[in-house]
């Protein structure tokens, strides 16, 4: 199984916020900041059981609420705290009735944000922006002892999804300068910091990268190219010169569509990686289901108390999604994206989606179907395009990001 970066709904620039709950890169584990009002607390969720269970990880104070955690792979819990213009970094873990908490250092930085993850599982990564770059930390895991700082990337930069399984390639979302448009770069830990382009649909568009799936080279992005001052929700694959499109059935009218789990090892099949998707919109939040092969969005009602914004996908294609109530704290519910599309292939709305038990619906604690708005129709026929060719990208040493365009799927002779 494979856990891709967790987004959020997108806001009105296009940028995309990060929600509070995390799951490591091998899907074991989970954390969040639990409790209500001021008493918050680190809460650690076990997925790969029978069934999940939380433990709470309180300190000697409540936390505050701009306090950032991440899962390790090996069920620890990094904690960023600010305090006094600086971060300071500890690992959590259970002892007994208390917490554990292992010292690692501190960054002097006055705003800093925690980045999804690392494939690899054994560090983690930060983002401290600068007036006029963007320092990139290995603030767990590292042979020093404590925060190492890996790269120094020129400009303010936000995002971070990553390239590949290693932990090496990392893409961040760049603005050089006041004025200038965003684009996504990709910058080699391993080299330094060295940073190529990774997308430029046009010149003046704002492109970002939301995911990327190492297995199948899918590229989950957001850019205004199609649709100036307006942001389209795209695709595009890592390392083939295939461009970018941006689907009509992903623009659906007063409601902002954020992907955010790929299925993991479709390796060489972008096309038949399942994406999961959060939709806002006035009414709330529910989920989307959504392949690049099916030209369509299946819309599902969410289970109450979902932690939205939050999921992650087996290799089968069952999509598990956390929530927490007052009477289960700690849930999963599964979708089998496989069944939805059969319940849907013979009609738009099949009887009675959202019961337990049912064919294309969400298995415990699911909110009852009339709370999702009817899904717009798919769009079936070609799709729009254009945009301007941007010219050849080298990454050293590994799969070669190649600069995304908006034109349609033609000529492919096969993936990749």
């Amino acid at each position: 199984m494979t856990v891709c970066a967790i987004e959020t709904a997108a806001e009105d620039d296009g940028a995309v916020s990060r929600p509070g709950f995390t799951i490591a890169a091998n899907g074991a584990y989970a954390a969040r900041l639990a409790g209500d009002g001021e008493a918050l607390f680190p809460e650690r969720w076990t997925l790969d059981g029978p069934e999940p269970y939380a433990v709470p990880l309180p300190a000697a104070q409540p936390e505050d609420p701009h306090a950032q955690v991440l899962p390790m792979v090996d069920g620890r819990v990094l904690i960023a705290r600010s305090t006094g213009g600086r971060y300071v970094f500890s690992l959590l873990y259970p002892t007994g009735p208390r917490t554990g908490e292992l010292p690692l250092g501190a960054i002097e930085s006055a705003s800093l944000r925690l980045l999804p993850p690392s494939p690899d599982g054994a560090c983690a990564y930060a983002l401290a922006p600068g007036e006029r770059s963007t320092g990139v930390w290995r603030v767990a895991g590292g042979g020093g002892g404590g925060p190492e700082h890996v790269a120094e990337v020129e400009g303010r930069c936000g995002g971070g999804a990553w390239l590949d399984r290693t932990g090496r390639m990392l893409a961040l979302d760049r603005r050089q300068d006041e004025g200038r448009p965003v684009k996504a770069v990709a910058v080699d830990l391993e080299r330094g910091g060295e940073v190529t382009p990774l997308l430029q649909i046009t010149e003046g568009s704002e492109d970002r990268v939301l995911l990327a799936d190492p297995d199948s080279g899918l590229l989950l992005i957001r850019s205004d190219a199609p649709s100036p001052g307006h942001h389209r929700l795209g695709w595009g694959v890592l390392g083939s010169m295939m461009p970018v499109r941006f689907p009509e059935c992903l623009r659906l009218p007063d409601a902002a569509v954020t992907p955010f789990a790929v299925q993991p090892g479709q390796t060489l099949t972008p096309e038949t990686c399942a994406v999961a998707v959060r939709i806002d919109a006035a009414a709330g939040s529910w989920v989307g289901l959504w392949r690049p092969a099916g030209r369509r969005l299946h819309q599902l009602p969410a289970p109450r108390g979902w932690l939205a914004g939050a999921g992650l996908w087996s290799r089968e294609g069952v999509l598990r999604l956390p929530y927490a109530t007052g009477a289960v704290p700690c849930g999963l519910a599964r979708v089998d994206v496989a069944r939805v599309e059969a319940a849907r292939a013979g009609a738009e709305r099949p009887e009675g989606p959202g019961r337990t038990g049912e064919p294309g619906g969400v298995r415990a604690g699911a909110a009852p179907e009339a709370s999702v708005p009817r899904p717009a129709a798919p769009s079936t026929g070609p799709e729009r395009a254009g945009g301007e060719p941007s010219g050849p990208v080298v990454t050293p040493g590994v799969c070669k990001p190649v600069p995304l365009q908006q034109a349609p799927l033609t000529g492919r002779t096969g993936p990749g």
